[in-house]
């Protein structure tokens, strides 16, 4: 896109995505720059990208793909594990990237690194305390049996459990196999801003699912989503009375056709461990 602006022609430097034809020009540009490998190995919609392959299994983004699932690479573990207490921020700051990079494989991410994030954020924070040492313990623990994560099936059933804490929102999207056993697909975890720790628990609430719901757009587009929750989510977002960001968001949800249900007695011992409350701060 050229433009006029004083004496000579502007370029920008940057897509203007509020333009008209700015998918079809973006599809374009995504299919010359991936032109030797579309149809062998590559199919690209726009900012979507499928790659295929002819191996069962294999190394793919970091994670381990096989006949069984997705499965975290060894050697990110076995880095975490042979990683020692950090005594400066640079190396704190370290080890919570290495954590991040498995953060879709470990139930309520942001609730247990959340104690390492108060220590990069303090002023002089360059210890180990030792709240952070039993929090990194669990996550080495955790890690000993990471979880495989299931790939759905073609126009079956999936199901969320959502879970609000004191400063993280976290979601597991799962499947059923059989009659009884749930499968993971996705960990999801956010850790909430300073002004969303003021929101009501149903702001809260709403406003985790909208974000989510946008990162795995994918899924809630191709598949039929239940949410399982404690919040009376269903009714909420069905009160003609709604204001507000109330109302922005529940516009947002409605366009994913979301199922509601309330949170039952949860027997399998994954998704029991991830609905396990959090310790609240004292009021």
């Amino acid at each position: 896109m050229v433009g006029k602006r004083g004496g000579g022609p502007e370029k920008n430097g940057v897509m203007s995505f509020g333009l008209k034809n700015v998918e079809a020009t973006y599809q374009r540009l995504m299919r010359k720059i991936f032109k030797p490998l579309i149809d062998p190995t590559v199919e690209v919609y726009i900012d979507d990208i499928v790659v295929k392959s002819k191996t069962s299994a294999g190394k793919f983004l970091g994670f381990m793909v096989t006949q069984r699932g997705i499965e975290v690479n060894p050697d990110q573990i076995k880095a975490v594990m042979e990683t020692f207490a950090p005594s400066t921020k640079k190396e704190l700051q370290r080890l919570t990237d290495r954590l991040a990079a498995l953060g879709c494989f470990i139930t309520r991410f942001m609730d247990k690194l959340s104690l390492f994030f108060l220590t990069l954020k303090g002023a002089n924070a360059t210890g180990w305390t030792s709240d952070c040492e039993q929090a990194f313990g669990e996550i080495k623990h955790y890690l000993t049996q990471p979880p495989i994560l299931s790939n759905p099936q073609s126009s079956e059933q999936l199901y969320m459990y959502l879970v609000v804490s004191d400063c993280a929102v976290s979601v597991v999207l799962f499947r059923h196999e059989g009659d009884k056993e749930q499968r993971s697909i996705y960990y999801l975890s956010k850790v909430m801003v300073d002004a969303e720790t003021r929101y009501s628990k149903m702001e809260q609430t709403t406003l985790a699912l909208k974000t989510i719901a946008q990162k795995l757009r994918p899924y809630f587009q191709a598949y039929q989503v239940t949410v399982l929750t404690n919040q009376p989510l269903r009714s909420i977002l069905h009160k003609p009375d709604l204001s507000g960001r109330m109302l922005r968001w529940a516009i947002e949800l409605s366009k994913y056709g979301i199922n509601y249900q309330p949170r039952l007695a949860i027997k399998e011992h994954v998704m029991a461990d991830f609905i396990a409350e959090v310790p609240q701060k004292p009021s």
